[in-house]
């Protein structure tokens, strides 16, 4: 929840400015939804897509202060975030039980897909779940559930994010090795469904991405980029990040 219409003119400025040296790779940007126009009107014709940070589970109707994928739609995004750590650790989510809180990420899944939209999915451990050495089985919920819902095919209109909550903002470090060991996992575990759409699968990194880490965690071979927070209201900082993808491309 960052920005006015005065801040992102100068952050999306100096994006766009950059944006050729990167033109390889897939770049997309997450602004609430507020600035959607804002964001379309000034990245239209370049190289930058964008998304939301959310999307409701519902088609449409009596839900005050939700946004369908077809009003997404309306302001061209081609992405958007299921599942974020904040949405699941901030708000009402939270009070939900963790088995229902992964059949509502599959819901909105769903419906991003069949609205057309690319879903980006996060998926990683809180730091009791870390401490206590459940990464892989909170990996493997959600991917479980996911499969269950739509098939593993389905995957192959998806993005993948670790986002290990235990490694934002608490001082902990996940090191390249450990981002990989699991990314490889997840790549695994969609593997002995559907080969084929585990070797395309765009599986991100989310775990404070920045401009003096971003290269050493995308030469890894199953981390195939970021998932960018806080640096990306830096627009130094973004776009050595993005400098960095399209080197490993």
């Amino acid at each position: 929840m960052n920005g006015t219409l005065k801040s992102n003119t100068i952050l999306l400025g100096k994006i766009l400015a950059h944006a050729r040296e990167f033109s390889n790779i897939d770049v997309a940007i997450f602004p609430p939804a507020v600035y959607l126009p804002q964001v379309q009107n000034a990245c239209t014709g370049s190289n930058i897509h964008w998304g939301t940070q959310n999307v409701s589970s519902y088609i449409e109707g009596a839900y005050t202060g939700e946004i369908s994928a077809a009003m997404l739609s309306d302001f061209g995004c081609e992405y958007t975030l299921i599942g974020h750590s904040e949405r699941r650790c901030l708000y009402a989510e939270l009070e939900l039980d963790q088995l229902v809180l992964d059949q509502l990420v599959a819901e909105k899944y769903e419906m991003a897909i069949s609205g057309g939209l690319r879903p980006i999915i996060c998926i990683g451990e809180s730091p009791e779940e870390h401490d206590k050495g459940q990464t892989e089985e909170v990996v493997l919920r959600l991917l479980d559930t996911l499969i269950a819902h739509k098939g593993a095919e389905a995957l192959s209109r998806t993005v993948l994010a670790y986002e290990p909550v235990w490694a934002i903002g608490t001082g902990k470090t996940a090191s390249p090795e450990w981002a990989q060991n699991v990314h490889e996992f997840m790549r695994e575990r969609v593997a002995k469904h559907d080969k084929k759409t585990a070797e395309s699968l765009q599986i991100l990194y989310g775990g404070s991405v920045k401009g003096n880490n971003a290269a050493s965690l995308f030469s890894k071979p199953d981390i195939d980029g970021g998932l960018v927070g806080g640096a990306s209201l830096d627009a130094d900082e973004f776009v050595k990040i993005c400098q960095a993808a399209a080197q490993q491309d």
